[in-house]
């Protein structure tokens, strides 16, 4: 048997919600040097997980959408982009 179970995956709307408040907290100034390492390499980790997960969703959406010969159909993807309050 494993040591660990190991932990479910994050959805990508929980690993966003984290990474938002990772981003926050970097933001407010009141972390040491240390912490704020540790939060920048989890933060990285999140945008990579979010980024993947983005990339299967659009390769699998393109799959869906493929024409009645069987021809993918090219669709441009909006992005976007929100700016904190």
């Amino acid at each position: 048997m494993s040591k660990a179970a190991k932990a479910p995956e994050p959805t990508f709307e929980d690993a966003l919600g984290k990474l938002e408040s990772i981003l926050e907290t970097m933001e407010s100034g009141d972390l040491p040097l240390e912490q704020l390492l540790t939060r920048y390499e989890e933060g990285t980790r999140l945008v990579k997980f979010c980024q993947d997960k983005l990339s299967a969703a659009e390769i699998r959406i393109r799959q869906l959408e493929q024409g009645a010969e069987g021809e993918p159909q090219e669709h441009t993807f909006d992005v976007v982009k929100t700016t904190p309050a």
